[in-house]
């Protein structure tokens, strides 16, 4: 555990506090994306929805407050909602990443009739006006048509890629959107080797 990691390393072990009240602050790593120069994407729906409550009672102040003490960050992009199936409410890395300091892939669903389209629309707008702001570059990609089990839809998302050391791994979905998605992640990854992988089980 961390405590252990401290003692063999002999690095201070830091816990984040909320600076509301000053009890330990409950994030998880799909929630935060950040670009290593102190830009941050998070969504409304994960840490100001009222479904799933990590941290009950704090605001976006205070979570930017937190954002800067312990991440470095400068500037937090909220988004609103995250994709639809998603058991996390609102995890960012299903739907907004960072490919370069200046790069924001998003995926956006064209088709009015999907429930994805009014929030991924809604986090288009808000990632147009950041845009002009701090100077970013939005790629959008795809949605692959709705993954479905037992009656559920499942978060399924390209977004959801690992970047390795001169690859990107993506999840694939034996979609006709598969290869847009993966030539829009390429777009966005110069340089890299761009890997789909079949996820359907796997989501």
């Amino acid at each position: 555990d961390a405590a252990e990691l401290a003692r063999l390393t002999g690095l201070p072990r830091v816990v984040p506090k909320r600076p509301d009240n000053g009890e330990r602050l409950v994030l998880e790593g799909g929630g935060i994306e950040v670009n290593g120069a102190g830009l941050m994407l998070v969504t409304e729906e994960w840490l100001l929805g009222d479904v799933q409550v990590r941290n009950p009672g704090m605001r976006a102040g205070d979570y930017e407050q937190a954002f800067a003490e312990y991440l470095g960050v400068t500037d937090t992009i909220w988004l609103g909602e995250g994709a639809v199936g998603d058991d996390t409410h609102g995890h960012v890395d299903d739907i907004a990443r960072f490919s370069a300091r200046d790069t924001v892939i998003l995926a956006y669903e064209q088709d009015p009739s999907d429930a994805n389209h009014a929030r991924s629309a809604d986090n288009l707008r808000r990632l147009q006006v950041a845009a002009q702001k701090y100077q970013l570059r939005v790629i959008t990609i795809p949605f692959p048509r709705p993954v479905m089990m037992n009656g559920e839809r499942l978060p399924a998302s390209y977004a959801n890629f690992y970047i390795a050391n001169g690859a990107v791994l993506v999840p694939t979905f034996n979609d006709p959107a598969d290869r847009v998605a993966l030539n829009g992640i390429a777009e966005a990854f110069p340089g890299y080797t761009v890997v789909g992988i079949h996820a359907v089980d796997l989501v």
